[in-house]
């Protein structure tokens, strides 16, 4: 009987032909292995000088800050209030890797420009869309056609800028890019370096069953950052759980080693119950982190 594990070792093995190629180029970590990101949306609520203290306990270097409504800084107030986050965090050797903005085209309602000249200006060099959505009354290549011009628009204002759009797939019906070929069609006007893919293995697997593994080597040409998290199905429901306890394992790890991948990586824990303010809840956010960091420091080594 062929186990899980199995699966992605057979799969490691056979891909790393169809991997073969140069990876999208970003610094590399400690002794040569990746950088890893944090990213602090379950962390949101503390002050900038509070993520900075218990994500230097956490023990990373760089986080993927949520800057958009809800966030650790709101797009109102960035030209402020970001400098003050990146001033916090850098007190205890901790940089951003990537914002996380609801900017998915250019529109004072998100304040596209302030957001990304800010976040340029203070050394951020990529950061992550907002979705695009289907709608069930239209064609979906219409729809696909109708995105075309909003994304040409931001693409060109940020490589006017110097910084770098990055797009994540999403599990669900009404997302573009669940299924990663449509939004691949879409990326395929650009190079790498002007669009690139926040590669979510999660949301893969979720939507790609035996057939993740195309996925990933389609979004392989464009990687920025892949994203580790880890789910396992209860019923039809994907419920989100600690990285060493789901349906992914170190098999990822070893087909972006063998594409030659040396860019970034971040770790989402998605699966927290509660919030910051709630008794006890930080303690156990960052003893979460701590246990998933350690597992996927593991798996790389």
């Amino acid at each position: 009987m062929t186990t899980r594990r199995d699966f992605l070792r057979t799969t490691s093995a056979a891909l790393a032909g169809l991997w073969a190629g140069p990876a999208v180029a970003a610094s590399a970590g400690i002794g040569g292995g990746p950088e890893i990101s944090l990213f602090t949306k379950h962390l949101v609520g503390l002050s900038h000088r509070e993520l900075a203290a218990a994500v230097a306990r956490i023990g990373v270097t760089s986080i993927e800050a949520p800057v958009r409504p809800g966030g650790h800084v709101l797009p109102a107030q960035v030209e402020g209030e970001l400098p003050k986050l990146v001033e916090a965090l850098a007190a205890h050797g901790i940089a951003i890797s990537m914002l996380t903005t609801g900017i998915n085209a250019v529109s004072d309602a998100t304040r596209t420009e302030a957001v990304l000249r800010t976040a340029k200006a203070l050394g951020i060099q990529r950061y992550r869309l907002n979705w695009y959505t289907y709608s069930a009354d239209k064609p979906l290549r219409v729809q696909l056609d109708e995105i075309k011009p909003r994304l040409r628009d931001l693409v060109a204002l940020s490589k006017e800028i110097g910084i770098q759009p990055c797009y994540q797939n999403h599990s669900g019906a009404k997302h573009v890019g669940a299924a990663v070929w449509d939004m691949d069609a879409l990326m395929r006007e650009y190079p790498p370096a002007d669009l690139a893919w926040s590669f979510d293995i999660l949301h893969a697997t979720v939507e790609g069953g035996l057939s993740w593994p195309n996925q990933v080597a389609l979004a392989r040409e464009r990687l920025a950052m892949a994203y580790f998290k880890n789910f396992r199905w209860k019923g039809r429901v994907v419920e989100s759980c600690p990285l060493a306890d789901g349906l992914i394992d170190a098999g990822y790890v070893r087909m972006l080693k063998a594409a030659r991948y040396q860019g970034p990586v971040c770790l989402h824990v998605e699966y927290l119950k509660g919030a910051i303010g709630e008794a006890g809840y930080l303690e156990r956010a960052i003893e979460a982190s701590r246990a998933d960091l350690a597992t996927l420091r593991s798996w790389w080594a």
